[in-house]
């Protein structure tokens, strides 16, 4: 009898632990399935806040209606205002049971797992609309740890909605193919309707899209699609929400989808650029969506840009043109802005030859986009080295070999892509020719951190690095701009240096400036001397204008008749960055600028493309059309400036001797400087130019020895004296007889400027006489201790 008694206590003492436990696990799900209502997620909690935006050109003709700011095509409406045809498609294939179960549609996971379990693999999805929600609100990856997520977010998506406000979220998020989202903004997009007035062929088709928006994309996989509308078709069959007769026929209805332009006529990057530019309304930041402000924005008033819709179309055309002719050179991107030069605003914004084509980076927006410059910040370092008096329009530099050493770095040698050297050059050929090392002497001459603080004041905001970080490559393009900021800074040259922000809106539209013109503003209210240039740059802004629109200064890099010579008066500079990555081209008549850009967006080299062949044919048609019917003014001449004949070569007032007269601009006070001195005597620097130069192309007023140097020593080996030679070279001289004399003993030679002397060592003195003139050098030749392994002489570096 104790024996059971014994036993029945211990079967109390186990039924009352195990209840316990029961309790306990019961107890903590019911806590779980209620701290979801402790933080609830309502309908404001997850609102969509854009509102769609119409814009006009500057005549009032449509450019487009963007659905939200981004680049994401999206709008939202009430529940209401949706065709029930979509409603009843979309539960039907998404979630039929959605109004009887909860966050989480147990039958549906019960079955799955079922499925699942027989078939060894994953057969069919238990998420319910409101778990697809939570996916879009939250996406995480699919693992074990995201689902318990996202069943997480579901519940309390259930806490705090109703069934209408979930199916409202989902239906205005529903990814419907590329950047389109929700129902209405597919619904204008492919049948430039609105959601309410979609049929059930229209309906069950966007149905159908959700499911896998890459695969069903309608305009790449239309059969696709309509398999997955037969399954959609028979599922609200099943449903009962129509017969079978009515799928059956409404499967085989033709469904016509429009265009791939997505509601956008016109100007798409400049769109997308220009909504983000927009302050929000107070509507949009309060996140309250009215239903009159929905879809096509219908009762607000439409933005009025500057764009000229005519002229936006021809250049979008112009562009596409331009880089099918490149497209052997491995070109496939172009860009281009068109300003009017009085006013500031933007008339043409293309950012690439095809915004739809997003298989080659289409959305991608040049005229934003960061790239090296090349050359086309050459003429502004100019501009500032004249104003600071550090050269003058006569000043003549030098196009020679030069190294400059950058601490950590390899020594810098600056060279143009043709590697050729022009020697003695005036500013106005240094600049027209884009010539680097002329830019670089003179970047040295002003310094890079003067050069980089105005460029600053020009605009180029994105030259934030300091100023070693860019060094004397900052005029060759070493850093990184957009089209946008050279279009502006270039304005600033055509209006003498009166700044002006870029305008891309007209005032009486409902949106205020965009935020460049606000920047630009502010900085001009500070003083910032960008945009309050003294009256004696007008000038200086002047000659540079009359040096780029000079097309025979240029003609020694770019060809008489080039497509940057104009039957009207144009300035022009081009510009190609490293390895050929970009060509630019910008520049302005009286009327315009024009800026273009050509490369590749994923950053591949052009195949010998530069700026002239590449950007510069699309400038020359942007230009030409601009000026069809009515030519713009001629550029005035540099004010207080006077114009005197020089020698082409020296820079000086010409001489008999003299092959090529051009006239140059000169300050008055240079004059008395001009009518005293024509002798043209070049410093050392120019010896190794020199050296390599045919004598009949240059002339000088003095003899110099070129090769060898003064004081140099070489080295000779034994036996080897009678295979040595060293060459005598001589500049300065045309054709007058010269004597050369070494050691105080005339050379018996019918040379001229060269001639060759078989090394003997010793210590020597040569010099070089013809008529009055005559130069001087000594050097020496010793003999080597060691016999080298290859023949010729050695220079010793002691």
């Amino acid at each position: 009898m104790k024996l059971i008694s014994r036993s029945l206590t211990k079967i109390k003492h186990k039924l009352r632990k195990t209840s316990k436990v029961i309790l306990a696990g019961l107890l903590i799900c019911l806590v779980v399935r209620l701290l979801p209502y402790f933080a609830p997620l309502r309908a404001a909690d997850i609102a969509q806040n854009q509102l769609a935006m119409q814009f006009s050109d500057r005549n009032g003709l449509p450019l487009g209606t963007l659905l939200t700011r981004d680049q994401e095509h999206t709008s939202v409406i009430p529940l209401n205002q949706v065709s029930p045809q979509f409603i009843h498609a979309i539960l039907a294939a998404e979630d039929g049971s959605f109004y009887d179960h909860g966050a989480l549609d147990m039958k549906a996971v019960v079955r799955a797992s079922k499925e699942a379990i027989h078939a060894k693999r994953v057969v069919s999805g238990a998420s319910t609309i409101t778990m697809q929600l939570a996916r879009m609100l939250d996406p995480v990856p699919r693992s074990f740890s995201g689902k318990l997520s996202e069943v997480w977010l579901s519940w309390r998506l259930a806490a705090g909605m109703n069934k209408d406000e979930i199916l409202s979220a989902y239906i205005n998020r529903l990814p419907m193919g590329g950047n389109i989202y929700g129902v209405e903004a597919a619904a204008r997009t492919y049948f430039s309707i609105p959601a309410s007035e979609l049929n059930l062929a229209q309906a069950s088709l966007l149905a159908a899209i959700p499911n896998n928006p890459t695969y069903f994309n309608p305009y790449e996989h239309r059969e696709r699609l309509k398999q997955r509308q037969k399954y959609v078709l028979n599922r609200m069959v099943q449903e009962k929400y129509i017969s079978g007769a009515i799928a059956a026929r409404t499967h085989t209805e033709k469904v016509v989808f429009q265009s791939r332009q997505q509601g956008i006529i016109a100007a798409p990057h400049f769109l997308f650029w220009l909504a983000n530019q927009i302050p929000p309304t107070p509507v949009e930041k309060q996140g309250y969506v009215s239903p009159l402000l929905t879809g096509a924005r219908g009762d607000q008033s439409v933005i009025r840009t500057t764009i000229n819709r005519p002229l936006q179309q021809f250049i979008e055309a112009q562009v596409q043109q331009v880089i099918s002719s490149l497209a052997a050179n491995n070109v496939h991107d172009a860009a281009a802005l068109v300003i009017d030069n009085r006013t500031g605003e933007v008339l043409a914004y293309v950012g690439s030859p095809d915004y739809f084509n997003e298989a080659k980076l289409g959305r991608n927006d040049g005229v934003q986009a960061l790239r090296q410059p090349g050359s086309t910040l050459k003429p502004f370092v100019y501009e500032l080295a004249l104003e600071k008096d550090l050269i003058h329009p006569n000043t003549i530099l030098a196009d020679v070999p030069a190294h400059y050493a950058i601490p950590g770095a390899k020594l810098y040698s600056p060279t143009d892509y043709t590697e050729r050297f022009l020697g003695p050059v005036r500013v106005r050929i240094a600049l027209a020719n884009s010539l680097n090392v002329p830019a670089v002497r003179v970047l040295e001459k002003v310094g890079v951190e003067t050069f980089l603080e105005r460029l600053h004041q020009l605009g180029f905001e994105h030259l934030n690095q300091t100023p070693e970080h860019y060094g004397l490559g900052l005029t060759l393009g070493s850093g990184e701009v957009t089209l946008w900021e050279l279009a502006r800074a270039y304005v600033t040259m055509a209006r003498l240096g009166d700044a002006i922000p870029l305008v891309s809106t007209f005032s009486n539209s409902p949106s205020r400036s965009p935020k460049s013109k606000i920047r630009l503003e502010k900085f001009a209210t500070q003083g910032n001397p960008a945009y309050n240039f003294s009256q004696n740059s007008t000038t200086i802004w002047q000659l540079i204008t009359n040096m780029l629109s000079d097309s025979h200064a240029r003609a020694t890099a770019f060809g008489v008749d080039s497509v940057l010579n104009l039957p009207f008066a144009s300035a022009v500079k081009t510009g190609t960055s490293s390895n050929f990555r970009d060509t630019w081209t910008v520049g302005f008549t009286t009327d315009y600028t024009v800026a273009t850009w050509v490369g590749n967006f994923n950053g591949e080299p052009m195949r010998q493309v530069s700026g002239v062949t590449g950007a510069a044919p699309l400038w020359n048609r942007i230009m030409l059309h601009l000026h069809e019917h009515q030519e713009p003014a001629g550029f005035p001449p540099p004010e207080g400036l006077v114009q005197l004949p020089v020698c082409a070569i020296s820079g000086l007032r010409p001489t008999p001797d003299c092959t090529s007269v051009v006239q140059e601009y000169f300050y008055p006070e240079d004059k008395i400087a001009y009518e005293g001195e024509n002798k043209f005597n070049l410093p050392p620097e120019y010896d190794e130019w020199l050296a390599k130069q045919q004598q009949s192309n240059f002339t000088s007023t003095n003899l110099r020895i070129l090769s060898p140097h003064n004081g140099d020593l070489f080295l000779v080996y034994p036996g080897e004296e009678a295979k040595q030679k060293l060459e005598f070279k001589l500049a300065g001289n045309k054709f007058a007889p010269v004597e050369w004399w070494l050691n105080g003993e005339k050379l018996d030679t019918n040379s001229t400027n060269s001639l060759f002397w078989y090394l003997r060592p010793g210590k020597w003195t040569l010099e070089a006489r013809s008529g009055e003139m005559s130069d001087k050098i000594s050097f020496q030749v010793e003999l080597a201790s060691l016999k080298p392994t290859r023949r010729g002489f050695s220079i010793s570096n002691s």
